[in-house]
């Protein structure tokens, strides 16, 4: 009997993934903009996401598991999982959480998993199964930590500096160039015109290439600080204290600030596989 093929799907707030193995041997991968079903248009969630599937050949698998940001809105995991069922028609869908892919691609059932990337979550689960999350507000309320709450943080602080008549500082010259800007009312009129969160995110290394200027320094301590009690908040809540499993592209790109998060969760691993190796070991499972 031939090895039934699976198909992961890693939807985040930048960017989704694909993948479709069959009998432990990755046959096809694509890569698509984000696809946060709760804050895009439907619409475009679904040219999105079939773009990403059409790379892959339009594929038939058996099952399809699909870790998508934005999920625990229950309007938005149901519109996203009749999408799924009519671009793959007569393949099992399940849809989780985004962050339950971390442990699962970390190999872990149990333990802590912390994202940072566009947005930012942790979710937690214990021996029993039980699942909790913390955070993963959306950008317009909370996200603490993330990449699209660092630039914001980052523009609150040069239009203080602008009212307060102090010099923009390496923060406002990183960000000015990041933006291709001549001043920083014509930098907060260009972010005034980004309506996704992954547009805001993209100028988040612009403050971590100003670690010379204090408040950038403060803004990265601060996000540290934020993410770590993410961590905390979604363990106390299942009783777990780690394994704590660290992905997204903010901490994975940016080690600075990995740093600083580690030091304060105490022992916490970077994920080497891809989310999305996690969407695939789900399926495989099913």
């Amino acid at each position: 009997m031939s090895a039934r093929a699976v198909l992961g799907l890693d939807i985040g707030g930048s960017s989704s993934r694909a993948r479709l193995v069959e009998g432990g041997r990755v046959i096809a991968e694509a890569q698509a903009p984000g696809a946060n079903v709760a804050l895009i248009d439907p619409q475009l969630v679904e040219e999105r996401l079939t773009s990403l599937i059409q790379q892959l050949g339009s594929p038939r698998p058996a099952v399809c598991c699909a870790g998508a940001a934005g999920s625990e809105v229950p309007a938005a995991r149901r519109l996203l999982e009749e999408l799924l069922r009519k671009l793959l028609p007569g393949v099992r869908v399940l849809v989780v959480h985004d962050t339950r892919l971390i442990l699962a691609a970390a190999g872990l059932d149990v333990g802590i998993a912390l994202i940072a990337g566009t947005g930012s979550v942790a979710y937690a689960r214990n021996g029993a199964g039980d699942e909790a999350r913390a955070g993963g507000w959306g950008w317009m309320i909370g996200d603490e930590g993330s990449g699209a709450w660092m630039v914001r943080a980052a523009l609150r602080e040069l239009m203080r500096r602008r009212e307060s008549d102090e010099p923009m500082g390496v923060l406002g010259e990183r960000l000015l160039a990041a933006t291709q800007s001549e001043d920083v009312l014509e930098l907060i009129g260009r972010m005034q015109g980004y309506h996704e969160a992954g547009q805001w995110a993209a100028f988040a290394g612009a403050v971590f290439d100003a670690t010379e200027d204090p408040g950038a320094v403060r803004i990265i301590d601060s996000a540290a600080q934020s993410l770590a009690q993410l961590a905390g908040r979604a363990g106390t809540k299942v009783g777990v204290k780690g394994p704590v499993v660290i992905a997204g592209g903010l901490l994975t790109n940016f080690p600075d600030l990995a740093s600083r998060v580690q030091a304060r969760v105490g022992s916490a691993t970077v994920l080497e596989e891809e989310p999305v190796a996690g969407a695939v070991r789900l399926a495989e499972s099913l």
